[in-house]
């Protein structure tokens, strides 16, 4: 086999510059071997899967939303996706913990980036919510990067349509403002607000983990708490603990679908320097992937990594904390993917 060729089940990908279409739907597509060309050779990819552009073809769709329009201050999460893709080449195949090797679970690949538009932020929502409807009617699970946290929005619009959808939140912030600079009512602060709003997002199966930093004002948290989220702010976290939160946060989304939402501002400074909005006294590398592996077994949708700013950080750790961070998700929804084949085949 040459090299920048990846093996499949029944063949051979090109992993290359361009998108590739499957010989056939069984097919496992896997990463390029780092034994056969190093990381830092070949195009950069999410996990150094092949590109493939049919999500009827994959059960997990990897996909970068290189957009910032929604940032109110320090922009820069545009160039997430890319940097994390080259991070992302530091990943191998198999979890060292829970022993998941998602490419033998799961059809995985890179779908490439959702169309944005940098100067015209309601035109983003619209055809950012367009690239992932094929998705979604597809079967196929999205595991997103960004781009500032207001892209979750329009997935949401994407696979939230015909019954709302819990999520497990990894913040700052609660990202329920109302309005900022007037009437602008869409920004990475106002996601969550919004969804409940076009009934995407059900609040009551909603738990935000990390939530700290300070307030505009004394009733910015009221939608949250009013509307029945679950909130475990930072002094909480350290009082529950990872179990703790673990059990509290499989507690209030169920057996129902949920989406994961890490946005990378929920950790401390300290590991991830590169985002717009950071707040000190945040949750640790080693904390965030503990909880995450206790999320293994939930019905879980999709889920996204976001708020990666590399300009704030030029030694790269960031990314690669994000790209970590998406293995983990990775192998969660390779796991559930995995589930759901074998209780439709018994």
């Amino acid at each position: 086999m040459r090299v920048g060729m990846v093996a499949t089940a029944t063949g051979v990908v090109h992993h290359g510059p361009y998108c590739q279409r499957m010989t056939t739907a069984t097919e496992f597509p896997q990463p390029v071997d780092a034994a056969l060309m190093p990381r830092f050779g070949a195009i950069p990819t999410f996990m150094r899967l092949p590109c493939i552009e049919d999500p009827a073809q994959l059960d997990i769709a990897l996909i970068g939303v290189p957009w910032d329009g929604g940032t109110t201050n320090r922009a820069g999460a545009r160039h997430g996706p890319r940097e994390i893709r080259n991070m992302s080449s530091l990943m191998r195949s198999t979890h060292h913990v829970s022993r998941i090797s998602p490419y033998r679970l799961a059809r995985c690949a890179d779908m490439g980036d959702a169309p944005v538009n940098p100067i015209n932020l309601m035109e983003s929502l619209t055809i950012i919510e367009r690239f992932y409807r094929p998705v979604h009617a597809a079967g196929c699970l999205p595991l997103s990067a960004g781009g500032d946290h207001l892209i979750t929005l329009p997935i949401f619009r994407a696979i939230a349509r015909e019954r709302r959808v819990g999520m497990i939140h990894f913040d700052a912030h609660s990202d329920t403002w109302d309005r900022y600079f007037g009437d602008n009512r869409y920004t990475h602060g106002t996601p969550f607000r919004r969804a409940v709003e076009e009934g995407l997002l059900d609040p009551r199966r909603t738990v935000q983990i990390g939530i700290r930093g300070s307030l505009y004002g004394p009733g910015d948290m009221t939608f949250a708490e009013q509307s029945g989220m679950r909130v475990v702010y930072m002094e909480e976290f350290i009082r529950l603990g990872v179990e703790g939160t673990i059990a509290e946060a499989r507690r209030v989304v169920g057996d129902g679908p949920t989406y994961v939402s890490f946005d990378v501002d929920g950790l401390d400074p300290a590991f991830a320097p590169g985002t717009g909005t950071p707040e000190i006294g945040g949750i640790t590398t080693r904390e965030a992937q503990a909880v995450l592996r206790g999320l293994q077994g939930l019905n879980l949708i999709g889920a996204d990594v976001v708020e990666v700013a590399p300009p704030f950080d030029p030694s790269g750790s960031t990314a690669l904390v994000a790209a970590t961070l998406m293995f983990e998700l990775l192998c969660l929804l390779a796991d559930t993917v995995d589930r759901r084949r074998r209780t439709r085949g018994n």
